[in-house]
């Protein structure tokens, strides 16, 4: 978060990627797609919200709720972490032969393949409620 200019915990960091990569959802629902307590999205959002990354939106569906949404300075500071992310990854392949970086690339194909295979296998044997 250092080399990327933006004065966020991991976890905070984390979550503000994932309300990056969505509409504006409720804090209950990030909570939930986060896989954590709601008490830790409301404390990670309010120092978000100190920073200018995120505002509080009125839910159209239910006046009474309200949803996290990213603001310009959020979008911009997704992008810092993002690139600074990469530069990460660049250097630290960087002196990988190209017979590496291919064999990291099929291994983590597969991964990700097996990764899948296994969650559809969970969720087919899982009861339904």
């Amino acid at each position: 978060m250092a080399l990327a200019g933006v004065e966020l915990d991991r976890a905070a960091a984390a979550l503000l990627q994932r309300i990056a990569e969505s509409e504006p959802l409720r804090s209950g629902e990030l909570a939930a797609r986060m896989s954590v307590e709601a008490s830790h999205i409301t404390r990670q959002v309010q120092q978000m919200e100190k920073a200018g990354y995120v505002t509080r939106v009125p839910d159209p569906d239910d006046r009474r709720a309200q949803r996290v949404q990213l603001t310009a300075a959020g979008q911009e500071a997704v992008d810092r972490i993002r690139e600074a992310s990469r530069r990460g990854m660049q250097m630290a392949l960087a002196d990988w032969t190209p017979e590496e970086l291919h064999q990291l690339a099929t291994l983590f194909h597969r991964m990700v393949d097996d990764f899948v295979a296994r969650a559809e296998e969970d969720v087919a044997l899982s009861p339904r409620a």
